[in-house]
């Protein structure tokens, strides 16, 4: 009785906060910087109270304040270890001044700090394997939109094995790739690790489809009248792609992009997690596995920061369709 009071007072002051709000006579810049401010706070508060209302097995679900402090927590552990990191290598190079043989020298200079990854490690693995992923997708998908898009033969003749390809989920590739990957990529000195390529190789498998579909219909698209202008200015098929085609299909290529990097980032948790390979998805297992009381706030960390990554991303993104868009009115979101 006492939660369902409280309920309708909370929902009561957040009408007439949205009231309030509507009716203040803002400017459109002020009221763009309010509104998401405010769809925060109430964000906040909901996810406060809800919080309270949820036990489970390790204890109550974590609050913003909770997760607030494992955040700063976090922090401080990686600070932690990166000092222990500098000091170990500050040792080394004595023990290395100290020693009078070269063979010696030489083994002490391939000593490497082999202290366990924090979150913030884990973080940037994440985003360095999605970044590797993404950019083979794109190298490889939008060269060959760009050509089937220009040649209907081609559009046919490959259109069913795309259709046919496009949704088996990356993550039913991943025990293939892994098989794969173990029997051909062998090195007794590999550049990359065996874990950072096979995950590198998923997230590539799924940025390619929606690159690679909507680069073709952007190209296919691209107005017949500029096609026949570019013929009759005889230009090349490098000049005419460069000149006309590409500036035309850049709002595809680009909607195509940003979805195949949203997808990329979720496909790459979820492969980190399933094949326990370095990343935000192998910390967030590891924490579920780990049970302690602060896990539960441990792995909402984690879920914001993906949550959050994945919006600079995307923001990023869309950053670079307007610096590179010929039609710099176009509205972009």
């Amino acid at each position: 009785m006492t939660q369902t009071i409280a309920s309708s007072h909370a929902m009561t002051f957040l009408n007439r906060l949205t009231h309030l709000f509507e009716r203040i006579d803002l400017r459109p810049t002020a009221r763009g910087i309010l509104a998401p401010l405010l769809a925060i706070g109430i964000f906040l508060v909901l996810w406060s109270v809800g919080a309270r209302q949820v036990h489970t097995s390790l204890g109550v679900l974590p609050g913003p304040v909770q997760v607030w402090e494992q955040s700063v927590a976090l922090w401080q552990e990686h600070r932690a270890e990166r000092d222990r990191e500098q000091a170990f290598y500050e040792r080394l190079q004595k023990r290395i001044e100290k020693t009078q043989s070269p063979e010696r020298v030489e083994r002490l200079r391939k000593l490497a700090y082999s202290g366990r990854a924090t979150f913030i490690d884990q973080m940037f693995t994440s985003l360095k394997t999605v970044a590797t992923g993404f950019l083979l997708a794109s190298l490889i998908a939008i060269p060959f939109g760009i050509v089937i898009g220009l040649n209907p033969t081609l559009h046919r003749a490959f259109n069913p094995l795309i259709q046919l390809f496009k949704p088996v989920s990356p993550l039913a590739w991943l025990p293939l790739v892994t098989m794969i990957v173990s029997a051909l990529y062998v090195s007794k000195d590999p550049v990359f690790s065996k874990a950072y390529v096979t995950s590198a190789i998923t997230v590539t498998l799924c940025c390619l489809w929606p690159t690679l579909i909507n680069t073709a219909v952007g190209v296919s698209g691209v107005s017949q009248d500029l096609l026949n202008v570019s013929r009759v200015l005889r230009l090349g098929w490098f000049t005419k792609t460069w000149k006309i085609v590409l500036p035309s299909a850049i709002p595809m290529i680009f909607t195509g992009l940003r979805l195949s990097l949203g997808i990329g980032w979720m496909v790459l948790i979820a492969a980190e997690m399933l094949a326990q390979n370095p990343g935000l998805g192998k910390f967030v297992w590891d924490e579920f596995q780990n049970g302690s009381s602060d896990s539960l706030a441990r792995i909402m960390v984690a879920v914001v920061a993906i949550g959050f990554i994945g919006l600079l991303l995307d923001r990023g993104m869309l950053g670079l369709q307007k610096t590179v868009d010929w039609d710099k009115q176009a509205v972009l979101r």
